[in-house]
């Protein structure tokens, strides 16, 4: 297994005898001194999910960017990424050292469902801000007994609800068939369905599982496929959704295709899998696809561009997966300017709980960052989608998650 060891997001530290005073109590601070502030990161770089290993290197490229300018509130970041290739005990092992070890401020967008899952006790017990965690799963805005976590994805069991009442409206008798991984990622997509058919779900689904540690989902498929569903809902991520399409093409099936948000990576599922096989696949998104010419002239996307240019040229600019990385960042730091001075980790919290109408640069319009100290989901819209065999088109109205099953 390949470890990525400590990257630092920055060079020189900006120093002045203003700055010294002004910040002279940073150092009582964890992870934040009068010129330095350290952000912790768990990134897949190998194993299931290492296709996401993109993320976290444009936010290495983007806090290289942010000190480049300057830093925040005269501080330059120290951005500690770490590989703990989607193995939840290797999370709990890398999420330890950055907070006893490396003493990080906070941790930002850790990624994945049953990864976060394993690290979130210990990091609210210690009361470190885990912010922004890279992952839909709807336990994320339990607020009252996890006050410390918050996520940024839209919560994939809304996500399924919307789903099935599309579903519905186009199909109305279809048998749904459902493969999803098997851990509490997964698990939120049959329980959306089950809000809204209630107890017709046994009647009207057919459900199938896999293991991050399986090979294929082969057999799974044409399980399914033997099933007659008319449609499929896949939730998984970006290896197994794009073997599902691969398999779908091979068998001649061709049932309503729905796949989940995670995947919907052009260059890491929809080509592997196959464009033509790809097309007519359906999902969701709250975000500006780059390779959309709707968004050619936009301003946030012109400077999205700009930074792929100039600070990761080597990354490719029309994955979601890197405008994804991009916009979790940019309010990463549009926190860290609100909190002023004042960079203790009860303030980090504080300011992450109370963001107003945030508009980030490759949000969809209409789309804002809102968050209260009793609602902790950042981003509570969507607007669903269908692949082209190109790229995604959007269609219908942005849809609202009131927070209500069903």
């Amino acid at each position: 297994m390949r470890r990525r060891n400590l990257l630092a997001a920055g060079t020189a530290l900006l120093t002045s005898p203003l700055v010294a005073i002004l910040h002279a109590n940073a150092e009582d601070w964890p992870g934040v001194t009068a010129t330095e502030i350290k952000i912790g990161h768990t990134n897949p770089y190998s194993g299931p999910a290492s296709a996401y290993g993109s993320n976290g290197k444009l936010q290495i490229a983007f806090w290289n960017m942010v000190n480049e300018q300057g830093g925040v509130a005269g501080r330059k970041i120290n951005f500690i990424t770490l590989d703990d290739a989607y193995n939840p005990s290797k999370t709990v092992e890398v999420v330890r050292r950055l907070v006893e070890q490396d003493q990080v401020s906070f941790l930002f967008q850790t990624l994945g469902t049953p990864t976060n899952s394993a690290i979130q006790k210990y990091v609210n017990q210690k009361k470190v801000p885990h912010l922004f965690i890279a992952t839909g799963a709807d336990k994320w805005g339990d607020y009252k007994n996890f006050p410390w976590t918050i996520g940024f994805n839209p919560s994939y069991r809304t996500e399924a609800q919307i789903y099935t009442k599309y579903i519905l409206a186009q199909k109305p008798d279809a048998k749904i068939a459902i493969l999803y991984q098997n851990d509490d990622f997964g698990k939120d997509y049959p329980a959306g369905v089950k809000d809204i058919l209630g107890d017709k779900f046994d009647q009207k689904t057919v459900q199938s599982t896999y293991e991050t540690s399986d090979a294929t989902i082969d057999s799974q498929i044409t399980t399914l496929q033997a099933s007659g569903a008319e449609v499929l809902l896949v939730a998984a991520t970006p290896k197994f959704a794009a073997q599902a399409i691969k398999k779908n093409a091979e068998l001649g099936w061709k049932p309503v295709h729905i796949l989940d948000i995670n995947a919907t990576s052009v260059g890491a599922v929809m080509q592997p899998a196959g464009l033509e096989a790809s097309k007519g696949v359906i999902s969701v998104n709250y975000g500006k696809d780059p390779l959309d010419p709707t968004w050619k002239d936009d301003p946030g996307m012109k400077r999205y561009f700009d930074f792929m240019a100039k600070y990761y040229p080597e990354g490719d600019k029309n994955s979601s997966f890197n405008s994804y990385g991009y916009g979790t960042a940019q309010l990463m730091v549009h926190v860290l300017k609100q909190c002023g001075d004042d960079l203790t980790r009860e303030n980090v919290l504080k300011q992450a709980t109370n963001l107003k109408n945030v508009q980030l640069d490759l949000a969809l319009p209409g789309i804002l960052g809102n968050t209260t100290p009793n609602d902790y989901r950042v981003n509570k819209q969507l607007q669903m989608m269908k692949f082209n065999g190109e790229r995604w088109e959007l269609f219908g109205p942005i849809i609202e998650d009131t927070g209500a099953a069903g």
